[in-house]
């Protein structure tokens, strides 16, 4: 696709600093972005929000140096942006827009995708190098959107075991973030998977019903959780996937397992709850 082309260029890391351009690409992008999500979700189809004050008083009035990890179910290539679009969240503020991790064989498949994907999102695997772009959001205190499951799933069925990245996020942060779990359902109609001979559609579809359900902050007692990752240390190292032999925190790579695997479980577990909270709502409204 292009030859020749490094990593580094095809990424284009430099789109993403904060001093590019004073910054107004991305106000554009995230001004624009957000009116399709607010047109989208809010006008073109029919949308119910539980729990809507707990996000927008995360995102407008948390501590400048306190990080904010939004974490949800992954159901359409659209979740990101309309998600964000129903009424009353800031989704045209670029000053409180999240960045979101995203998948490179999807989003940076030529250079003006490249380019506008770059304004809004990270992207890469657990201990890669694009992962540490997505540190440094957190780092900075910023808000950062991660989908764990990996990728899009259609189906109507328990939230899948989660991908280790959003945890070794959490891990490594200097400042723990706020973990805020998202379960959300619907935008599998807005664009199908396979609706036009087995593809998705040209163009979004729209009369559906979406339900977004917001749920409460997650707490990690990280320490106590390191204290017993290291009991875990002897424990036979499996084939390295590019994870340094140690952490920072001295954690060989078994004690790391252990504690991402935790961690991940917990997250899970608490979007699995606003799955069975969706459904419930969704059976006695019927």
């Amino acid at each position: 696709m292009w030859e020749g082309a490094s990593t580094g260029e095809r990424m284009m890391r430099w789109a993403a600093r904060a001093e590019h351009l004073a910054g107004l690409p991305r106000r554009v992008v995230v001004v624009a972005v957000g009116a399709f999500a607010k047109v989208m979700t809010t006008v073109l189809n029919s949308t119910h929000v539980h729990n809507p004050e707990t996000l927008i008083r995360l995102v407008r009035s948390r501590p400048s140096s306190v990080p904010l990890l939004t974490v949800s179910n992954h159901m359409s290539t659209l979740d990101d942006p309309l998600m964000w679009g129903f009424k009353g969240f800031p989704s045209m503020d670029a000053k409180l827009a999240r960045w979101v991790l995203a998948a490179e064989d999807i989003c940076f498949k030529n250079r003006i995708l490249s380019y506008l994907f770059r304004l809004v999102t990270r992207g890469g695997g657990i201990y890669q190098e694009q992962m540490s772009e997505a540190l440094d959001v957190l780092n900075g205190g910023g808000w950062l959107h991660t989908f764990p499951e990996g990728k899009v799933n259609q189906e109507d069925v328990p939230v899948r075991r989660l991908k280790w990245g959003t945890a070794s996020l959490i891990v490594r942060a200097p400042v723990t973030p706020i973990v805020l779990p998202i379960f959300h359902s619907g935008f599998e109609k807005v664009m199908p998977e396979k609706a036009c001979y087995g593809r998705r559609p040209p163009l979004p579809l729209c009369m559906k019903d979406i339900k977004i359900i917001i749920g409460e902050p997650i707490e990690f007692d990280l320490w106590s959780l390191r204290q017993t990752a290291l009991t875990h240390s002897c424990e036979e190292n499996l084939n390295n996937l590019g994870w340094p032999k140690t952490s920072p925190d001295g954690l060989n790579e078994a004690a790391q397992r252990w504690l991402f695997t935790s961690i991940s479980d917990q997250i899970r577990t608490a979007m699995e709850k606003l799955r069975t909270f969706a459904d419930a709502s969704a059976a006695t409204q019927e």
